[in-house]
């Protein structure tokens, strides 16, 4: 069904409104006639084969698709013999699509380029990996590379119930109802991908007919059948969200990566947005590890953006990677207490003036009024440091941030203990 309900019109596309949005390049390009060479990059189900064939819809230009997976430079060869042909009787270029296009190692990528530089061809792939790392740098300069992100869900209940009320080519003729619930199930496992979605609503659909002949209602026990996936008790609204992320942070602030995944797991595959897990992992590091090891915060940040630039599933080890990490990590709330010390004594004691001495002092007037004056530059001095005051006289003596003596953090007390301070 998948391939039935492909959208022919920028109307109909639903997602990438970076592409598609009113006034976007990309859509001007298209409702013009313009056509130039382009590597679509996105995760499966995302419109790259939907987009490619729009470009055809629009331009009207002789149309070629074939796989990188089942064809070979043999079928290319073929393929612009005949685009040869019809340049001679048209003029006009073929458009070439390439789904997979990363399949062809780089010297059959090579087969390309003469014809993309010569303008036989107008070259359209489709890639689900990194164009950097899997296209020829020569091909990429003559093309253009646009992203594709992941269905967002709104976008995936929208291209189904769509798919449920058309009488054509959907499956409208059957008259089937799915509960709100059966349908956030299947949105759930399709982690944005359109083609998953739409060919799973139809295999449940068949199993209800196959059920009962009369049967009209697709609940989550049936949808949960047809597809042999049973849908996770959580709801991103409710109770049980919160609950499953306290279980998460708090199995790693308890050093148990065995349970971090298992919770970590329960949130991805009962729908949660990979993002949101990575921030609360972000938090974590800080909040709970601190300066104890200060690369935990490196390897949540990166897990954060892989699941931006890469997204699931091949993110999801990522996501695993950091969990793991941060719940190895030693541990240390030094840091949020000193961030809660702190607001405790801002709001305390008001708006301290600066200490003179370390006032900034740029013009004459304010060197008159002694503005940095008696300000010990530290590098003058042995070790670069000097016994000075830099707090403000109200909270002078105040210690907000208490080094533990676990992991890095025990450097971090020597040479704080080193300059004096306690």
């Amino acid at each position: 069904m998948a391939e039935r309900v492909r959208p022919e019109r920028l109307e109909d596309m639903v997602g990438q409104p970076h592409l598609l949005g009113p006034g976007s390049a990309f859509r001007k390009a298209l409702e013009s006639g313009r056509v130039f060479s382009v590597i679509f990059w996105g995760p499966p189900g995302s419109g790259k084969t939907t987009l490619a064939r729009m470009i055809q819809s629009y331009s009207r230009l002789p149309f070629k698709a074939f796989s990188a997976v089942t064809s070979g430079v043999k079928d290319l060869r073929a393929i612009l013999k005949e685009a040869e042909v019809e340049r001679s009787e048209s003029g006009h270029p073929t458009l070439l699509f390439v789904d997979e296009i990363h399949r062809f190692h780089k010297g059959q990528q090579d087969a390309f380029l003469p014809h993309v530089e010569s303008g036989l061809i107008i070259l359209v792939g489709a890639t689900t990996q990194n164009p950097s790392f899997e296209i020829i740098p020569p091909l990429l300069s003559r093309a253009r590379v646009m992203v594709l992100k992941p269905l967002e869900k709104e976008g995936l209940e929208t291209i189904l119930t769509r798919a449920l009320k058309d009488r054509g080519q959907g499956l409208g003729k059957w008259d089937l109802e799915v509960t709100p619930e059966a349908l956030e199930h299947l949105i759930n496992i399709s982690q944005g991908d359109a083609r998953v979605a739409l060919n799973n609503l139809e295999m449940a659909a068949h199993h209800a007919l196959e059920t009962n002949a009369n049967q009209r209602l697709v609940d989550l026990r049936l949808m949960e059948s047809a597809l042999d996936r049973k849908a996770l008790p959580y709801d991103k609204d409710g109770e049980e969200h919160y609950n499953i992320i306290s279980a998460f942070h708090k199995s790693m602030r308890g050093s148990d990566a065995q349970a971090a995944v298992y919770w970590l797991y329960r949130m991805l595959m009962a729908g949660e947005e990979g993002l949101f897990v990575a921030r609360r992992m972000i938090r974590f590091a800080s909040e709970d590890i601190g300066l104890a090891d200060p690369q935990a915060l490196q390897v949540a940040l990166c897990a954060f953006e892989a699941w931006r630039k890469v997204g699931p599933p091949e993110a999801e080890l990522a996501l695993v990677e950091a969990a793991v990490y941060l719940a190895t990590a030693p541990k240390s709330n030094a840091l949020y207490l000193a961030e809660k010390a702190v607001k405790a004594e801002v709001g305390r004691t008001g708006a301290e003036p600066v200490p003179m001495h370390i006032r900034n002092a740029p013009t004459r007037l304010m060197k008159e009024q002694g503005y940095g004056r008696g300000y010990r530059y530290p590098h003058n001095y042995p070790g670069a440091w000097v016994e000075q005051t830099y707090l403000p006289e109200g909270c002078r003596n105040r210690i907000f941030y208490r080094p533990t003596d676990r992991g890095f953090e025990r450097e971090i007390r020597k040479r704080i203990l080193r300059h004096g301070k306690k």
